[in-house]
């Protein structure tokens, strides 16, 4: 079945010589059919419905990342007309092809250099997959919130997010080839586990026989690709959790210590000093500060 589309050109889109357009909107079931000259990447950030795209349709629900190329027709739609019953949103990141050459003079790695070539050149093809470790939501709230309020060195700053994001779909479009994967794809995949359930009462001796390798040879992996031992990787991960919410909640310190795995305030609140210099209160009391500084 053959629809009628309208094309989306950046022209539209792209200000201030910026190649590059971030946006987050709520899907209308009266939302145009429409191709684009410009490639574009969609994170579904809230919500359920579908994806018409050629002449297929496809159900759509949160955590959902599409990479959708250049003279793809397609469109996003909710279950139904309501928007506060049933909202569909999405964080939308646009950018030209144009944009890909910088990033390819930036970039070493041989493969993700190919990769931005093929992309540039139309021979990467329409691509979703799903935010397993929610690395693609916190780059897509990361370039909204620089894009809507930008700063000194916005521009080169929303290039790295991007580069950062495509890397994150090469690396998933290799996840999910047939071939077996190695160690290290391994490894990261424990790493990446432990980023979900680092509140948890987690032992090396548990993550050993989880993964199938012995304690002793999982250490020799903590230590040979993150330069920790398993004990000190969990500790500062979950500090560095702490400090998120620190910053982005007005959570008691006690409940904040519980939720990243610490029952004993004292202990959390040492190890919290010894790992970034300064007790929890201090902390959250100087990043209130620097945020209201930053407003002025």
């Amino acid at each position: 079945m053959n629809h009628p589309a309208e094309t989306f050109r950046g022209e539209h889109f792209f200000q201030k010589n910026q190649l590059l357009y971030v946006n987050r909107a709520i899907e209308s079931i009266m939302s145009p059919y429409h191709d684009h000259d410009f490639l574009e990447c969609v994170y579904i950030a809230e919500g359920a419905g579908y994806h018409h795209i050629a002449d297929q349709v496809h159900k759509v629900h949160k955590g959902q990342v599409f990479f959708i190329p250049i003279g793809i027709s397609h469109v996003f739609r909710p279950v139904s007309m309501s928007k506060t019953l049933n909202p569909l949103s999405v964080f939308n990141c646009v950018f030209s092809p144009l944009l890909l050459r910088k990033l390819s003079a930036f970039a070493s790695d041989f493969n993700i250099v190919q990769f931005l070539n093929d992309m540039e050149s139309g021979h990467f093809p329409y691509y979703s997959c799903i935010d397993t470790n929610d690395q693609f939501e916190k780059l897509f709230l990361s370039l909204h919130r620089e894009y809507a309020l930008p700063q000194t060195g916005t521009s080169d700053y929303l290039h790295t997010l991007l580069l950062q994001l495509l890397i994150a779909l090469q690396r998933s479009m290799e996840r999910s080839s047939p071939s077996p994967a190695p160690q290290q794809t391994a490894f990261i995949k424990l790493l990446n586990d432990l980023d979900q359930h680092y509140d948890q009462e987690l032992t090396l001796a548990k993550l050993a026989q989880a993964s199938g390798w012995s304690a002793r040879h999982l250490q020799r992996l903590f230590q040979q690709h993150t330069k920790q031992s398993f004990h000190r990787y969990l500790q500062n991960l979950r500090i560095q959790k702490s400090q998120e919410l620190l910053r982005g909640s007005q959570l008691k310190i006690s409940a904040i210590a519980e939720m990243v795995g610490y029952k004993d305030i004292h202990s959390f609140n040492h190890l919290f000093k010894r790992c970034t210099g300064m007790t929890p209160s201090v902390y959250r009391k100087e990043e209130i500060h620097s945020q209201s500084q930053e407003d002025l």
